[in-house]
């Protein structure tokens, strides 16, 4: 039997029959229709889930208090589907409070099973329910505008709006009646907008129980925690880049001082600052400047090129519209899509310490901070870089002969990561985003980061997939964040058609069978 709209790079095993997928196509056929009946339901869940203030990052009592009860509701929710729930109390964090050192507690990971047929694959799902801070409490109120197809919130997108997803899958199943082709295994997170505090630890815990812990006989992990390359064309992810993001302090006088006195008399920790951040990366082209930081990346093949320019990716629409300036390195797509996905880059961030605040401030801050991050693609790793970004800066520093001290320290790391798409995971998710949408997703890798990724495949060593809902525009940790509801809303229908296809079951409508033999 031949089935349209499976890429032959990526088979899928199954031992379906002809009589397996007519009886698959009634059960997805009932769970499409729910979707389309529910969506005020759907949306107002999310709506709901939006007005949480679950900001991993505000960490006042009253702050990680909201993120708590964020985990707890999600929890509620998953229990009334159908779903076994477990929320796992991970300890407290260190914190400050009003300048005071004190603790406070970690968010729950709510863990979930349901389903335990071993002739069924299972599939671990993860996500996350913290948000980053917003603009105004009126972002916490979802903006649900019919004629604009869209759904304007913070954490619309990233990433309450695709767990919604998930639930809404849970919930049409179990409200028919209808067993889900898969087993299922759930971990959601509260602490993933800062560094998944906690996590690690409990993935390791797990995967060392292993048919005895949360992740018992996961074959295939999928994550919705990503979008689009562009606006028109849906998507799927096989690779992250890592990231090593570092502080460069400089001190100087043992206090902020008067310009108008000492302005001209003292080597100015501001004055060094901009002279080493300006040693960085060039402006033209986004070359990177620290010496060694290419080493080991190879240079792209031609098939490799090939893959870029097939992608549906317009500068005008996919970058700058959304970005609003015309700005784009490059007027090449490939150019553009290879600095995003499979070249490093750096980015300055910012300069801490000054008094820009202040209007007419003629004061010289006697200690200042910088900050940037480099997007580290495979084989760089976060240590090699920061031995070569510390001695280097130190280089650059000591070639200024300032009285200052120069400090460089790296914050945060992530290595970068690339999985096998010759699997049925992939496979599952090219058919069913052909299914539901119409069109072959572009294959792609993301320019962001998820260090939590890497943990997940170097311990539980399964294939994962990243299936994104929503769109290059969605604005995720931009002062207006946004889901498409035609996103939300097919994006359910995905999610439920990318578990039938992980079954092995193809069909979803007859017209797909086109010949036996």
């Amino acid at each position: 039997m031949k089935i349209e709209g499976i890429n032959s790079n990526h088979l899928l095993e199954s031992s379906s029959t002809t009589e397996q997928l007519e009886l698959t196509m009634p059960a997805f056929q009932d769970f499409s229709d729910y979707v389309d009946n529910h969506k005020t339901d759907f949306i107002d869940r999310l709506t709901t889930a939006v007005s949480i203030k679950s900001v991993s990052g505000n960490t006042t009592p009253d702050g990680r208090d909201e993120v708590i009860r964020m985990g707890h509701w999600l929890g509620d929710r998953l229990k009334e589907v159908g779903v076994s729930v477990e929320l796992r109390d991970i300890g407290e964090q260190s914190v400050k409070v009003d300048d005071q050192d004190t603790t406070i507690p970690l968010p729950p990971i709510v863990l979930g099973k349901i389903g335990n047929d071993t002739s069924k694959k299972t599939i671990l799902v993860y996500g996350h329910y913290d948000v980053q801070p917003a603009p105004s409490d009126d972002d916490f109120n979802l903006k649900v505008d019919d004629a604009k197809d869209t759904m304007t919130g913070r954490g619309s997108t990233d990433d309450k709006g695709p767990i919604m997803g998930w639930l809404n899958v849970l919930e049409a199943h179990h409200a028919l009646g209808l067993q889900l082709p898969v087993n299922m295994r759930f971990c959601f997170e509260g602490m993933e907008e800062s560094d998944s505090t906690g996590l690690d630890d409990l993935i390791i815990e797990e995967a060392k129980k292993g048919d005895q812990g949360a992740f018992d006989h996961v074959d295939y992990v999928c994550i919705s925690d990503n979008y689009w390359l562009s606006t028109m064309t849906p998507a799927i992810t096989y690779g992250l880049r890592g990231i090593a993001y570092f502080e460069v302090n400089i001190k100087g006088p043992g206090k902020d001082i008067h310009s108008g006195i000492y302005g001209g008399t003292v080597f100015e920790p501001m004055t060094d600052l901009f002279a080493i951040m300006s040693k960085l990366v060039r402006s033209d082209d986004a070359h990177i400047l620290i010496p060694g930081v290419y080493d080991g990346i190879p240079e792209p093949t031609e098939e490799e090129r090939e893959e870029f320019r097939k992608m549906k990716f317009s500068i005008i629409d996919d970058l700058e519209i959304p970005i609003g300036g015309n700005v784009a390195i490059s007027s090449d797509p490939v150019v553009v899509l290879m600095n995003r996905m499979r070249n490093p880059s750096l980015s300055i961030h910012g300069i801490f310490g000054d008094v820009s605040g202040v209007e007419g401030a003629t004061i010289i801050p006697g200690n200042v901070t910088g900050r940037f991050s480099i997007r580290l693609v495979k084989p760089q790793t976060p240590d090699d870089i920061n031995k070569k970004v510390t001695e280097y800066l130190n280089y650059e520093f000591k070639k200024l002969a300032s009285k200052n001290t120069l400090t460089v320290t790296m914050v945060t790391k992530g290595d970068a990561w690339v999985e096998n798409r010759d699997s049925p995971n992939y496979a599952a998710a090219i058919a069913a985003t052909e299914e539901v949408w119409g069109m072959t997703p572009d294959e792609t890798r993301e320019g962001g980061s998820i260090p939590i990724v890497l943990t997940f495949s170097e311990q539980l060593k399964k294939n994962i997939l990243l299936l994104p809902m929503g769109r290059g525009d969605d604005g995720a940790h931009s002062d207006v964040e946004k889901m498409n509801i035609s996103n939300f809303m097919i994006g359910t229908k995905l999610l439920g058609s990318y578990l039938y296809k992980i079954a092995g079951q193809y069909a979803i409508r007859q017209s797909v069978i086109v010949g036996d033999g």
